[in-house]
């Protein structure tokens, strides 16, 4: 059975009534945020790397501006946290609080990876040949494992880096049509958590060689040139990986503002024959299926490989590589070259190419901080992409510390600034609000799904971008908006319209107040049972315990989830609608959790909230 055969859980229908009333004041506050925002604001590969750090090398000195070191309060505590991770809990504020933002950082980077999406899989018992199932050709797992990451990591900053860098570096679940796709998809984002904090230059080898991608951008299985039938090596890869992984379309500033000839045209990055030349260098990698072993699925009389090739390097095919002189970008690959060393002179070639510092850094302070960084900030950034202060290109500890450590981002100055901040995206609302609250699957299934479905869903699920461009281009401005007179830039907004508001809200609502349906909790598969139910809820410990207290509770959430940053008007206007349903002690514990609910719902449909500042 494919994914298509497989229906959403189905809830039983809610009463809803209690959270009627506030979902009309939600939506009126999400709309004046839209508005707000619009407004304002084969053989070996271990000869490729080479001159990067190696295991034993220094740690790297984790350093940043000088001027906002260390948290004063606790709302900027949250707003560095925020921005660094997923959620501030009480005790994560009181941690940072206690010492400097770098050395916070430090430790945070220091913490060992969490455990393996991969292996998740295999415990969970993904990795089974069965026609029942036939989990080798469904994505579900994929979206399971992802969420369980992104919701139980104890490694949250290395999560929250890997999340940018899978909007990045893009290969999306939907995209993935081969045996064991969800275990790809797996050892993707285990190799992008892995190469969270490392080098450049190891991320970029990692992800050209990864079968995930390889599948993706056709580097899989890629040919050489055959003149006789008129065949020419697949440029995708060799496009995209210029295009968006390392350059840019144009030729950039250390500042990242775009170079002009003398008439002032932009300069272009590249050219097509540096496509048609480096594409060459892509040819001749495939699958490593040397540890595969066969396994006999009757029903379908289907040989079904088992798991090991999805997170193994692509193995180089001697006789399917082009040994055709290639240049590009002003480098050379001799015609004969092996197909490794070639591969090394092409990876070695984009990561020193003086574009790389500025169009990763900005994209970075993009996912994490700010939509439009000033350029002395993408400046300061990329001059940590160049040099990590030891002399080291390529650092992303020191590209990380430059994004978070910058007086830019830490600054109050942002608070104030219509043009500063950014839209939270969906996903990680999601991930906030299950952190936050003491999120749990109580039989430890973490079905929560693809949802992508902006009428219904989110909008938006981990790893599930409608094509390699993502979910939304860097440089998307809202169109009919003040932002496009200024033709300043909202990526985060190319997911927002009317569908896609009501499906947030209306989606939110259940969640937050019941938590997620679950179809057959007891057992892996998706499968309808008689013990369907809410299995994943969120406590919301702390927040029963101040329920009676409509003022308190909104204020906390206020410093949980933006910060500090709900305005006393909004604040007020969320007290009265909560305090348009009574409450008293004695009041049922249902009732104590609607207004939780509720009061979480408005938070997280107003403007201070959906506008990360």
């Amino acid at each position: 059975m494919l994914d298509t055969a497989i229906s959403d859980p189905q809830p039983p229908e809610e009463n809803g009534s209690l959270l009627a009333t506030p979902l009309k004041v939600s939506a009126a506050l999400m709309a004046s945020a839209l508005a707000s925002a619009c407004g304002g604001g084969g053989s070996s590969t271990a000869a490729l790397t080479t001159g990067t750090p190696t295991p034993g090398a220094p740690a790297t000195p984790v350093t940043g501006n000088t001027t906002y070191t260390v948290a004063a309060t606790d709302e900027e505590a949250a707003r560095f946290l925020l921005q660094a991770q997923f959620s501030a809990s009480d005790a994560e504020i009181a941690g940072l609080r206690n010492k400097p933002y770098a050395t916070w950082l430090s430790e945070q980077m220091a913490v060992p990876p969490g455990a393996l999406g991969f292996d998740w899989l295999n415990q969970r018992g993904y990795d089974a040949i069965n026609s029942a199932t036939t989990y080798y050709d469904n994505t579900y797992p994929g979206d399971y494992m992802l969420w369980n990451q992104l919701m139980t990591s104890t490694d949250p900053l290395r999560k929250r880096v890997a999340l940018a860098l899978s909007e990045i570096f893009v290969v999306s679940l939907s995209g993935l049509d081969f045996s064991w796709r969800s275990h790809a998809i797996a050892a993707w984002w285990d190799m992008l958590s892995a190469q969270a904090f490392g080098n450049f230059r190891n991320l970029l080898q990692e992800v050209t060689l990864n079968p995930a991608m390889g599948y993706y951008l056709n580097t899989k299985g890629n040919l050489k040139e055959n003149v006789a039938i008129g065949r020419a090596p697949d440029e995708n890869y060799g496009r995209e990986v210029m295009q968006l992984f390392t350059l840019g379309l144009y030729q950039l500033n250390l500042d990242g503002t775009v170079k002009l000839d003398a008439s002032g045209n932009k300069l272009e990055s590249y050219t097509q024959s540096d496509i048609t030349n480096i594409a060459r260098v892509f040819t001749g990698w495939d699958f490593d299926q040397t540890q595969n072993v066969n396994t006999l699925e009757p029903v379908n009389n289907r040989n079904v490989p088992n798991t090991v090739f999805a997170r193994l390097p692509m193995r180089l095919n001697a006789a399917n590589h082009s040994t055709l002189a290639s240049t590009f970008l002003g480098a050379t690959v001799p015609a004969g070259t092996d197909g490794v060393a070639a591969l090394k002179i092409a990876l070695d070639t984009l990561y020193n190419h003086p574009n790389v510092g500025p169009f990763f850094g900005k994209q970075l302070i993009q996912k994490l901080v700010t939509s439009n960084p000033s350029p002395a900030y993408v400046g300061r950034v990329a001059s940590a992409f160049n040099s990590n202060g030891a002399g080291v290109r390529g650092d992303l500890k020191a590209v990380i510390a430059a994004v978070l450590l910058d007086d830019e981002a830490r600054g109050p100055a942002g608070l104030s600034q219509a043009g500063f901040g950014k839209l939270r995206e969906p996903m990680v609302r999601m991930v906030q609000w299950g952190r936050a609250f003491g999120i749990n699957s109580a039989r430890g299934s973490w079905k929560m799904g693809d949802f992508s479905n902006p009428a219904t869903q989110l909008g938006q699920s981990p790893l599930r971008s409608p094509s390699v461009f993502n979910f939304f281009r860097p440089g998307y401005v809202p169109p009919s908006t003040a932002l496009s007179a200024s033709q300043t830039p909202a990526p985060e907004f190319q997911l927002v319209n009317e569908s896609s508001v009501g499906g947030y809200l209306n989606f939110m609502q259940g969640v937050i107040r019941n938590g997620l349906y679950v179809n057959g909790p007891d057992v892996p598969q998706n499968a309808s049972n008689a013990s369907n139910g809410y299995d994943i809820t969120a406590a919301y410990t702390n927040e029963l315990a101040i329920v009676l207290d409509a003022a308190g509770l909104v204020k906390r959430l206020s410093l949980l989830l933006c910060a500090g940053q709900l305005s006393a008007v909004t604040q007020t206007l969320i007290v009265t609608a909560l305090n348009a349903t009574p409450l008293t002690a004695t009041s049922t514990d249902s009732a104590k959790r609607d207004r939780v609910a509720a009061a979480v719902l408005l938070v997280m449909a107003s403007s201070e909230y959906l506008i990360q500042k």
